[in-house]
């Protein structure tokens, strides 16, 4: 399993692994983690949780997979081939604000992309899906219908979805995010939330 720290790429094997794993019983996976903002700014919030970010882009990593916290990994993979090494491990998954591959995959029900998560959930695993309106028109989408069009699919592979919840600019401003940053100061500043248990 490829992981990264600053600009140096290292495998990192099963035991070794299930040894930084010992101490933590609620394990986070941020999927599609950009520069990896997100799960540095939860690793630091709740150091009793171990906290994996995944990307398949290395180069985003560079800055802020340098941090020495004990509860923090970057591991290097698609989003559409998640390593074996994560199988039933996963209580909660974060994919915030996806575009290109990712995005795509969940409108489309990419079923190497809902298997896999499924094959990496602990029992009673939750999901939180943030979707943009700008990533969505741009693969021709409205934000309502894109979040529908999702909505079904997650809910077609076995998720209970709440009611989706709306971001407005503020919120995202407060949100752990470089890109929701981005977005609040954009012009089209409107996400949904859709949270779901397994």
């Amino acid at each position: 399993m490829e992981t990264i720290r600053g600009r140096t790429s290292l495998d990192l094997d099963l035991t070794d692994f299930y040894a930084r794993l010992a101490n933590y019983n609620r394990i986070i996976l941020d999927l599609g983690t950009g520069d990896g903002k997100f799960a540095f700014c939860h690793a630091e919030s709740f150091p009793g949780h171990f906290v994996i970010g995944v990307d398949s882009c290395r180069e985003n990593l560079h800055e802020v997979s340098r941090a020495k916290l004990p509860n923090l990994l970057y591991i290097i993979a698609s989003a559409q081939n998640l390593p074996h090494e994560l199988s039933g491990l996963i209580s909660h998954i974060t994919i915030n604000f996806p575009w290109g591959s990712l995005l795509q995959s969940l409108l489309a029900g990419d079923p190497q992309l809902l298997c896999g998560l499924d094959s990496i959930l602990s029992p009673n695993a939750s999901l939180d899906v943030r979707l943009n309106g700008g990533a969505l028109a741009e693969a021709g989408w409205s934000l309502e219908d894109g979040v529908e069009q999702i909505r079904e699919r997650l809910s077609y592979a076995g998720w209970q979805i709440g009611k989706p919840v709306m971001m407005d600019s503020r919120t995202l401003k407060n949100f752990p995010s470089t890109w929701a940053k981005r977005l609040a100061f954009g012009r089209d500043p409107r996400a949904i939330e859709l949270r779901c248990t397994s």
